[in-house]
């Protein structure tokens, strides 16, 4: 099966197209035909050292999948050859991601594909709504009239949270830059935030008559410090990078951190699929590359700019065998 490959780690141009050996559907596995693959920004760090992740070149990146069953291994049930899924490969000692024509992958992690998206428009869903999902409704478990900040609105996993905390019936407050505030606005949120403009801190604070948002999410890694003055006493915080700083603000606010990262799972993923079957969530997708201009695509996630997702197009048919 032709595949991108990275022999070592690198920049971008560390990817090589290759022809290596298809895998087969083990027990309990299936074999899916990967029609389209999303692309993340943990991507590229696995493509600048995957080492943390128990990675050793030669290495095919890609944790997003959108495909068609091709073959159904010993014990699993419930999926038949043909059929249309969608899923996130496992990250930790993986060495066979989505950059491929064929993906084999446990059938417990798997979901049926959203009936109203594309390959390509559903691609872009697992890792980045997944992560969204986990974060808002899981971990900071935002309910009806409350408000929430989100930092990186019109990002990946910030464009699927805007719409999941406007599904959930809250006020929505965004950060963008200039050229995504009208993202931001066609993603639901009430309040667009330019932070290149404004500082977030004290637009959300006039925002809400000094008290503070209920919840914040920072898609970023760097808005965790900055934004405890903008969060009410006994409020909850989300973050899904590593930050660093001076925590002392933090605790006389009562406040509660939850940090995230995504554990793969089915069921998350027919969360999802109800939410989008009933048209309350859409995923950005910026481009759609076919699979030898991954490059393009990871110099796209190096720059930290942009909107939604970028998804690479990897198989011109959707029917198993064709």
């Amino acid at each position: 099966m032709r595949a991108m490959v990275i022999s070592r780690f690198g920049g971008p141009d560390v990817f090589e197209e290759r022809d290596v050996p298809t895998p087969t559907a083990g027990p309990g596995q299936l074999l899916v035909r990967v029609v389209a693959s999303g692309t993340n920004p943990v991507d590229a760090k696995l493509r600048q050292d995957g080492s943390w992740a128990g990675l050793i070149p030669p290495v095919v990146l890609g944790y997003d999948v959108s495909g068609v069953v091709e073959a159904v291994g010993p014990g699993v049930t419930g999926f038949a050859r043909g059929d249309e899924v969608f899923y996130t490969p496992e990250i930790f000692d993986n060495p066979s991601g989505s950059y491929a024509e064929f993906n084999a992958v446990s059938a417990a992690i798997v979901a049926r594909k959203p009936r109203n998206l594309t390959h390509e428009q559903a691609a872009a869903v697992p890792l980045a709504g997944g992560t969204a999902w986990e974060a808002v409704i899981r971990r900071l478990q935002l309910t009806v009239g409350e408000t929430i900040l989100i930092h990186g609105g019109a990002g990946g996993v910030g464009s699927f949270a805007v719409q999941i905390a406007k599904a959930a019936g809250a006020h929505v407050l965004a950060t963008a830059g200039t050229e995504n505030q009208k993202t931001l606005r066609r993603l639901g949120a009430d309040v667009a935030i330019n932070y290149q403009r404004v500082d977030a801190t004290e637009a959300v604070l006039r925002e809400t008559g000094g008290v503070g948002v209920d919840a914040v999410f920072d898609t970023t890694g760097s808005q965790v410090i900055p934004t405890i003055p903008a969060v009410r006493r006994g409020g909850r915080i989300a973050t899904i990078l590593g930050f660093s700083g001076d925590m002392s603000a933090f605790y006389p606010r009562n406040l509660t951190l939850h940090g995230v990262f995504l554990l793969r799972e089915r069921r998350r993923l027919e969360e999802l699929t109800r939410l989008i079957e009933r048209d309350h969530l859409q995923p950005l997708v910026e481009s759609v590359l076919p699979l030898a201009q991954v490059a393009d695509a990871h110099r796209r996630l190096d720059s930290g700019h942009g909107r939604g997702k970028v998804v690479l197009s990897i198989s011109s048919t959707p029917t198993a065998g064709g």
